[in-house]
């Protein structure tokens, strides 16, 4: 089993280590937060001082942090991976960053005499408690091929897509599909809701048909229909808006730089941004099933009450 350093404990990397752990793996972690450090060693991870007390003597190091300078901070300096993990480490990214970021990561880690392959997830929270996450990995085949055997506690598919950050690549259109199929959840469902159809049974149609989608089936933005969705908890976030609009936004500078219009991708993007104005940012990102009402009211979704 392998000695394993984990930075970023939180709703992602909590779940994940713990299924390190359950498979043997010897995992020391660190987070800045004391919660996720506190609920990780409820899960049998080791609970490091520092990020640099965190990967000595790890055979390998993965990184779950929220943005591209989170994981540049995490690397670089006295205090970071580099300077402080074994040169025979293999050093595994599973943020959603930019593929600048990544790329960088790579190069860098290169440049140190260190192997990197980035291995974003997708699947959530839900994926990385069951263990079901989808890995996409970038990197040289050694390495992937590694690596592959390292996550394969917390997945159910693992792909090796290519190159230096092919998988962040992957990653990126992959979410930007699903917020252009979480917008047509959010309208189809007001809109069948409105003109008098029973929401199961337009679901139980929907799901048949060729509207079917994960986010219909995982994220349906009404109460009652889906276990999973964030309608039944009055859209506490699964997945917070500011993380959607973090994830459609990096998409859309990729086709930028590739010189693509992507349109809905847009669309997607505003109304996380609209949400993210009224103060919503925190909540789930399929609360923009409110956006289309004049009124904002929304099956679900209770508002907080008036305050004087």
């Amino acid at each position: 089993m392998a000695a394993i350093a984990w930075i970023g404990l939180g709703n992602m990397g909590g779940p994940m280590t713990a299924n390190l752990v359950g498979a043997g793996h010897d995992v020391v972690g660190f987070d800045l937060d004391a919660r996720a450090n506190e609920a990780a060693a409820a899960n049998g991870v080791r609970i490091a001082t520092s990020v640099a007390d965190a990967v000595r003597g790890a055979d390998a190091v993965f990184t779950m942090l929220p943005k591209g300078e989170h994981v540049r901070a995490v690397y670089e300096g006295e205090g970071g991976v580099w300077a402080n993990a074994p040169a025979t480490a293999l050093l595994l990214d599973s943020s959603t960053v930019d593929i600048e970021t990544s790329r960088y990561c790579h190069e860098a880690s290169a440049e140190r005499g260190f192997r990197f392959v980035d291995a974003p997830v997708s699947g959530g929270i839900s994926g990385a408690a069951a263990g079901t996450l989808t890995f996409m990995l970038g990197g040289a085949e050694a390495d992937v091929a590694e690596a592959k055997s390292l996550v394969d506690p917390m997945a159910g598919n693992v792909f090796a897509v290519g190159g230096a950050t092919q998988g962040i690549a992957a990653k990126l259109a992959n979410n930007m599909m699903l917020f252009i199929s979480l917008v047509a959840a959010a309208e189809g469902s007001q809109l069948a809701s409105s003109l008098g159809i029973d929401p199961q049974t337009f679901w139980d149609i929907a799901r048949v048909s060729s509207a079917d989608s994960w986010a219909m089936r995982t994220w349906y933005p009404v109460p009652g229909i889906v276990e999973s969705s964030a309608a039944n908890r009055n859209f506490d976030a699964t997945f917070a808006t500011t993380l959607a609009l973090k994830d459609v936004a990096l998409a859309l500078g990729a086709g930028d730089a590739a010189g693509l219009s992507l349109p809905a991708a847009q669309l997607a993007r505003e109304q996380f941004e609209q949400l993210i104005a009224e103060g919503l940012g925190g909540k789930d990102c399929s609360l923009i099933a409110k956006l289309v009402h004049p009124d904002g009211a929304v099956a679900g979704y209770e508002t907080a009450p008036a305050v004087g």
